[in-house]
Parts: structure tokens; C-alpha cells; sequence
């Protein structure tokens, strides 16, 4: 069977003071699939992010989610979607379980179904036996690992995560990366994942390279090795947004 489309982008263009931040872009993700965004800082990746989720609008380009046009057909298309934003949004005062009841509750899921749910995402993270702990208690790991069960809740086509790994500790951010990574494979959930961490690009990933607003490569990780005639991304990612420069 043919993997759905998740996300597609065509033609999508933003400005911020008449500067570009994002130029005539265009790619699709579909379900199974991780895709990796790597760029450098600058490159667009938040600004592309904040148009998918619709905290933006841009009147240039065309975005679908689960083939639900993103102007025209908001709520079902983001009910589509799952998000881990840069910056923590949980309330710190609560606790887990307040804090993921509440999300349930904005999705309209029942008491019942909400309890199963929570119980699920936090027992796969290795969370339940923290849900009456408040947020402000938990380390950057941990919070991080409720922002992703929050946004699975709903059981989403596509989750969205923008750069989540930033400032934690190496096992807490590999032990998120696989997880994810896992996550793709076995739920057929679509992923995109904005980084400017090369260790967390898997070879069997689909990437994107983004800088100065442009996609610089789109393809398997062996696509983008051989379009730059590398061996390693690391070299594929320099070739592709400092070698112009060097």
C-alpha cells in the first residue's frame, strides 16, 4: 500500500520586512516517513514551522495537510497535526497529568478515552510514574518527553518538532531521537524534524536542506551523499550551505 501524504508544500514563500525568509519552497512528506530539516541558524526552519502551524500566514504558496488546504480548512487541518515547539508551552505549576488533561479536553477526547491515551504516550516515554509530579519538577529531558506525548495524544498524521533537543544532555537527546525515530516506523506517523544536529539524522531519513530561506537538497540521505559527491552528511551539509563560500 502506498504511503498517504502527510504534508505537502508547494510555491511557499514568507518576508519579514521585505527581507525573505523562505523563497518559492516546496516539498511532501508522507506517513512512515522521517524527515529530517537541517539548516543552519537563519535558515528558516522556525519561520517554515510557524506557517505549517498557521501562527503565520503567508499569501504566497499552498499548503495541505492530510490533503486539508491549511487556509481554507484550518481546523481539520490541524487536528492533523501534532507539535513540539523550540520553546516549552507546558505550564509549569501543573502537573503532568493536569497539563495533558487540559490537551485532551481542546481536542474534545472523553474522560475515559483521555485517561487510556495519557496512559499509553507516557508509559511508552517511561513518564507514568511521574504524572502528579508539577513540570517545574522535572529536568529538560523529562519535559521534553511530555511535550511529545502531549502532542501524540490526539493521534496525529504528522508531528511536527522544532529543534526539541536543544540544551539537554547527550542521553536524554538520543534516547529522544531514537524514540522518534521508532515512533515513525511503528505508528506510520509522519515526522519532521528541524535540526542543526547532524548525529540525528538515521540513514535510512529523508532530508532536506534548508539555508537562507532555499531548499539546498531534498532527498534519501544516499541522494543528498551523491548530489555532493560526499561520503558523510556532515560534509553533504557544509558542501551544501558553506561551500559556496569557502
Amino acid at each position: 500500500m502506498k504511503p498517504s501524504i502527510a504534508l505537502s508544500i508547494e510555491n511557499l514563500s514568507f518576508s519579514y520586512n521585505g527581507k525573505k525568509a523562505l523563497d518559492h519552497i516546496g516539498f511532501q512528506i508522507r506517513s512512515g516517513e522521517c524527515t529530517l530539516l537541517l539548516g543552519p541558524n537563519g535558515a528558516g526552519k522556525s519561520t517554515l514551522f510557524s506557517l505549517i502551524t498557521r501562527l503565520y500566514d503567508s499569501r504566497d504558496g499552498h499548503i495541505e495537510l492530510c490533503g486539508f488546504d491549511i487556509k481554507q480548512q484550518t481546523r481539520k487541518a490541524l487536528a492533523k497535526l501534532g507539535v513540539v515547539f523550540q520553546q516549552t508551552t507546558l505550564d509549569m505549576d501543573l502537573t503532568v497529568m493536569q497539563n495533558l488533561h487540559y490537551h485532551t479536553a481542546l481536542h474534545g477526547l472523553g474522560r475515559k478515552q483521555a485517561m487510556q491515551r495519557i496512559q499509553q504516550e507516557l508509559e511508552r516515554l517511561n513518564m507514568f510514574d511521574r504524572r502528579f509530579e508539577k513540570i517545574r519538577q522535572l529536568n529538560g529531558g523529562h519535559r521534553r518527553r511530555v511535550e511529545i506525548a502531549r502532542a501524540l495524544l490526539h493521534k496525529p498524521a504528522l508531528l511536527l518538532l522544532d529543534e526539541p533537543t536543544v540544551g539537554l544532555d547527550v542521553p536524554s537527546r538520543l534516547s529522544i531521537v531514537e524514540y522518534v525515530h521508532r515512533l515513525a516506523v511503528e505508528e506510520k506517523l509522519a515526522v519532521l524534524w528541524a535540526s542543526h544536529l547532524i548525529d540525528e539524522v538515521y540513514p535510512d531519513d529523508h532530508l532536506i536542506v534548508l539555508d537562507k530561506g532555499r531548499i539546498k537538497a531534498n532527498g534519501t540521505v544516499d541522494d543528498v551523499l551523491k548530489i555532493t559527491q560526499t561520503s558523510m552528511v556532515k560534509d553533504a551539509f557544509y558542501v551544501l550551505t558553506q561551500g559556496e563560500q569557502a
